[in-house]
């Protein structure tokens, strides 16, 4: 059984037949898939306290799929194998039976791979419309379906039994154009449609680190050029930082100009911009993300492409052509609002995000003069974990195998930023983590595992800088990277290089790079508060549980041997119950019960203190 990634299972569906083949050790089941979603882990404590009634409230009655908690569990039946080419990011690295069935294939190569393996039956959801009868819409999910169909034709015609399932969701929107399909397509539709809760994603706060991944990152996107960018808080941040160059950018140069760009000013001339877009961008992304949704309800993402060559050649040589789309999408998955957004627009509007093939987005070959002509001036935007100091990225697993999420289609864009004419590849990575209270640097000298090599090595983008790697020496990547890399492990970064022969023994940091802080970007960051949203897409938080996330987020960074005095001494200063009525009633901590809750209102009352937004300076805006 093929499954749709992400959003588009019929969950009860999988579930009934799962609970059936459980029952028949005789009837071996593989399930083919990616992107199993399942709801949030709640923790223990004061982050269960504030998540088990956020979770009822965002996933209601969501089916949770029942082979996905087998699997985490180690009960999954011997005759049941679940083979993922990609996971929900961190969610199974501890999961044995998750991690011995991965099966590592690009986005690109999946419906291949899946054919071949003799998938006889696919299951899906689909969205209907009154204005479209007689058709259903593959919605949230054409990406492997659409390229699936030519070959489970192929093997009908040549006798093989394949059954195409499919079952309505009352509350997916109808997209319109590439993903619409004849009733017909589907040997079995479901009488009863599902009306559950879809699974979403909620937005969730964009720090300091990622705001200024997305500041530097905005300024690479060329003015008519095409865009593609990821799930997640850098990619919401990217998208605050170009709506800020489009409406208000006097305050977005101010805050550039805050930034020493000079080493950096010639590729940003050369490859990007900072004023507001008059041409517009078009989006081409694997995942249709809220974020273009945003961009294009702002005007950045304006610019038509069309289905015709010579159409788009007239496009790109400035004629007003009528039609064409704003953006290409395989599938999407966001917050609630998001679905809600697209299910008002009209049906002719929502035909402007076309959602396709995976083939057609992440690979160039296959309608290759007509992907050229759209494609101009790409930037292809993605997320990495570690990049090495020669320039090869680290995305998908860690370096003992264990994989965190998937390639997915990360090296096809890659690959398509070195292969289209003025396109580029932007990874972008936090330049240090934190973890158990050890602090250490995204930047590193080697790494046993590598998700993209370093002969693709292009732009790397931290929250420090920006390193154009295109084309250069060994010696000049590394001192790019070593230039964005946090301060604190610039030394030491240093000394391995020169150890290893490839950077000369008289090198020297630029003092302008060796002011490399965090503290230093907040102060920047206090400076400009209107163009740092804490959520700026939105927010599925209410102000208290807003208070209450950033405080557990600082009590989380407190919980190791360096800070517990600390702690402690802010647990005793705590302020009063009564300053806090609001929040401690939502994390039933007014009345404690015993000394575990009396100091768990203790801490929590400190960190509500800690990290209390500033008063307000005035109103902004009227």
């Amino acid at each position: 059984m093929g499954l749709p990634l992400g959003l588009g299972k019929p969950n009860r569906f999988v579930n009934a037949l799962y609970a059936r083949i459980k029952a028949l050790p005789g009837r071996p089941l593989t399930i083919y898939t990616a992107l199993v979603l399942g709801r949030p882990a709640l923790g223990d404590g004061l982050q269960k306290r504030l998540l088990e009634p956020f979770v009822e409230a965002v996933y209601g009655d969501y089916p949770e799929l029942e082979f996905l908690a087998d699997l985490r569990s180690g009960n999954l039946p011997a005759h049941v194998s679940v083979e993922q080419f990609f996971m929900q990011p961190g969610a199974l690295v501890d999961c044995a039976l998750a991690q011995q069935s991965y099966v590592s294939s690009n986005y690109s190569h999946a419906a291949r791979d899946i054919d071949a393996r003799g998938l006889n039956l696919v299951a899906q959801l689909v969205a209907q419309h009154p204005a479209r009868p007689g058709r259903l819409s593959l919605s949230c999910n054409p990406d492997l379906t659409l390229d699936l169909l030519p070959r489970l034709a192929k093997r009908r015609e040549a006798g093989e039994a394949i059954m195409l399932l499919a079952q309505v969701h009352e509350h997916l929107p109808y997209m319109p154009g590439s993903a619409e399909l004849d009733e017909g397509t589907f040997d079995l539709l479901l009488d009863e449609p599902e009306r559950s809760t879809l699974f979403s994603t909620p937005n969730m706060p964009v720090g300091t680190q990622d705001h200024f991944i997305g500041l530097l990152t905005s300024a690479l996107i060329r003015d008519g050029g095409t865009l593609q960018v990821g799930i997640g808080s850098m990619g919401d941040a990217l998208t605050a930082a170009l709506l800020a160059r489009q409406a208000n950018n006097s305050a977005y140069q101010a805050l550039l100009g805050e930034l020493d760009l000079t080493a950096i000013q010639p590729t940003l001339d050369r490859e990007g911009g900072t004023a507001p877009f008059a041409k517009g961008l078009y989006g081409c992304s694997e995942m249709f993300v809220n974020g273009l949704l945003v961009l294009a309800e702002a005007g950045v993402l304006r610019r038509r492409v069309h289905a015709d060559a010579e159409q788009q050649a007239r496009a790109n040589a400035g004629a007003n052509e009528p039609g064409g789309v704003l953006a290409h999408g395989g599938f999407f998955l966001g917050p609630q609002r998001f679905y809600e957004r697209l299910r008002d627009l009209p049906l002719e509007v929502r035909a402007q995000f076309d959602m396709t093939a995976i083939s057609y987005i992440n690979e160039l070959y296959g309608d290759e003069t007509l992907k050229r002509l759209q494609r101009v001036d790409a930037r292809f935007v993605n997320t990495a974990v570690k990049v090495t100091l020669l320039g090869a990225a680290v995305s998908d697993q860690l370096d003992n195998g264990q994989v965190l999420s998937g390639v997915g289609g990360q090296y096809n864009f890659v690959v398509q930023g070195h292969a289209l004419e003025g396109a580029r590849s932007v990874l972008v990575l936090r330049s240090w983590r934190e973890s158990g209270g050890a602090v250490s640097s995204n930047i590193v000298w080697d790494y046993g595992h590598c998700t993209i090599p370093r002969h693709l090595r292009d732009i790397v983008v931290t929250e420090y800088g920006i390193a154009d790697l295109r084309g250069k020496t060994d010696a000049q990547v590394i001192e790019a990277l070593v230039n964005i890399a946090d301060s604190r492990f610039q030394p030491t970064l240093i000394d391995q290089a020169q150890m290893a022969g490839k950077l000369p023994r008289d090198f020297r940091l630029a003092p302008g790079y060796a002011v490399n802080t965090l503290e230093r970007l907040e102060a920047i960051r206090a400076r400009h508060p209107q163009l740092f949203p804490e959520y700026p897409l939105g927010c599925d938080f209410s102000r208290v549980e807003r208070d209450l996330l950033r405080a557990l987020n600082w009590l989380k960074s407190k919980y190791h041997l360096t800070e517990l005095f600390d702690l402690g001494r802010a647990a005793l200063d705590a302020p009063e119950p009564s300053l806090y009525p609001e929040h401690l009633q939502r994390m039933q901590l007014a009345e404690p019960h015993g000394l575990r809750e009396d100091v768990q209102q203790r801490l929590l009352l400190a960190a509500l203190q800690a990290t209390r937004p500033p008063e307000p300076l005035g109103l902004l805006a009227p």
